[in-house]
């Protein structure tokens, strides 16, 4: 390598940790942008359908509704899953301590050391739980403040995007590869959100079925997180699993604890970490391993949205580092995992 190549390597380095350090500085500012970005791309067709049969404020109008409708019904969703398990901890006290002394006895027994056991049954108190729970909440809640930023910039590009078709073929005329770049982003973004939303549909249903049967309290809820958790790519089924099964140890013990795990790992597993991911890579031309560091990274730069934003973000660049610059072609199947570098 050459001193030349050195330097743009090191200069191209450089700029990308730059890049990083701005994303996560403004992260308060991207995510939202990014995620408001997203929704008028889902709906961007419904805007065709309808400009055809209502005049283009009319669409707007329609298409914002459904927007604001959407993100209320998903905050919604986590708050009331989040407030149940916080208000069903606590009516848990006596079998939550129950636990707790079975845990010591058991530790003590193995031969653990005392300071051991205290922190590891300390992980069981009613007060930490609550607490982890109730910050959760908190968390979730502290998202209504960038609600009414979100909701504004979804006004203005539920309107700007009746002028997309006319915008894009003045700029194709000089840049064509920018236009089909972000073409291609587009139709990742709404494969993927339409591809994550049924999965996570079918899950939902299923799950709230079988932890109904099982006598497991709230499934619904469950069930409703089941279905928003599926947003996040390999590890949704995680977060959606931790809530049911803490309820069932408290409610019934460790064997409905252990049953509703495995149900969550035979069906959830399954789908949310093997079948969704390939189906996901083969619309949105991104393997499987980068889905997956894609959530690791973008929730470490924007935070919680971050993951839910995992795979649009990194569409998003994509599209700008490698389906803009004819230079970076060889890319395409890295990014893909297949050797022709297309999405199918």
């Amino acid at each position: 390598m050459t001193w030349s190549q050195t330097s743009r390597l090191l200069l191209t380095a450089a700029a990308a940790a730059v890049v990083v350090a701005g994303l996560r500085a403004a992260s308060g500012i991207v995510g939202p942008v990014m995620l408001a970005l997203a929704l008028t791309i889902v709906f961007h067709p419904m805007r065709q359908g309808l400009q055809r049969r209502m005049p283009s404020w009319a669409a707007s109008v329609v298409i914002l509704i459904c927007a604001y409708v959407l993100v209320v019904a998903l905050v919604v969703s986590l708050v009331v899953a989040l407030g149940r398990l916080a208000a069903l901890i606590p009516t848990y006290a006596s079998e939550i301590d129950g636990l707790v002394e079975d845990a010591t006895a058991l530790l003590d027994k193995a031969g653990v050391s005392k300071e051991a056991v205290d922190s590891a049954t300390g992980a069981l108190d009613i007060g930490r739980l609550a607490g982890l729970a109730t910050g959760a909440l908190s968390g979730v809640l502290g998202i209504l403040s960038d609600l009414f930023f979100l909701a504004t910039l979804l006004l203005f590009l539920a309107f700007d995007s009746a002028q997309v078709a006319d915008l894009t073929a003045g700029a194709r005329v000089e840049h064509a590869r920018f236009v089909d770049a972000m073409s291609s982003f587009a139709r990742g973004t709404r494969s993927y959100l339409a591809v994550s939303a049924v999965f996570g549909l079918i899950v939902a249903v299923i799950d709230t079925g079988l932890l109904w049967v099982m006598g497991v309290p709230g499934a619904f809820v469950w069930g409703v997180l089941a279905f928003v958790t599926n947003f996040i790519p390999n590890i949704g089924f995680v977060i959606g699993l931790v809530p049911p099964a803490l309820v069932a140890l408290l409610d019934s013990g460790p064997g409905l604890m252990v049953a509703v795990i495995v149900v969550y790992c035979l069906v959830n597993l399954v789908i949310q970490s093997v079948i969704q991911p390939r189906v996901v890579g083969n619309a949105v031309g991104l393997s499987t391993t980068l889905t997956f560091v894609s959530l690791v990274f973008w929730a470490w730069v924007l935070g919680p949205i971050g993951a839910l934003l995992a795979v649009p973000m990194s569409l998003f660049f994509k599209a700008v580092l490698v389906e803009m610059d004819p230079a970076a072609a060889w890319v395409a199947p890295l990014v893909s995992g297949r050797p022709d570098g297309q999405e199918r």
